[in-house]
């Protein structure tokens, strides 16, 4: 019996955490490469370590998979959590467009990638902090 792809979450539409994994590598890697994404990587500390296991955790609970994030650490408070660091829609916008290459590149079906994208992009905005 095949399972039906509507009663399937996003986690499992992507590929599960193999390719939530190698989605968040390609992410960070971009970032430190591209200097279009100069604005987000200052935003982040001299080494990405954490914020790959992080993102990584919080990602596959995020898009219907195992709550890693909330194991480890409890609801995710994103807002709470990124006030310390100055995010505006340039931050916002590089961070979005960064998410959406690495998922091209990984090879994220399209109609998913374009959902994705626009989720992530509702949910950076709220991560706004300081205006422009």
């Amino acid at each position: 019996m095949t399972q039906k792809t509507d009663s399937a979450t996003p986690f499992d539409l992507i590929g599960g955490e193999p390719v939530v994994q190698a989605l968040v590598e390609r992410f960070y890697d971009l970032m430190d490469l591209e200097p279009g994404y100069a604005a987000v990587r200052a935003t982040h500390g001299s080494t990405l370590d954490d914020a790959r296991r992080k993102l990584f955790w919080f990602l596959c609970g995020w898009l219907g998979g195992p709550q890693h994030y909330i194991e480890r650490f409890g609801h995710p408070r994103l807002r709470m959590r990124h006030l310390p660091f100055a995010i505006g829609i340039r931050e916002r916008d590089e961070w979005v467009a960064c998410m959406d290459q690495a998922m091209r590149e990984t090879g994220v079906e399209d109609s998913l990638r374009q959902r994705l994208s626009q989720s992530l992009l509702e949910v950076a905005d709220f991560m706004r902090n300081r205006p422009g």
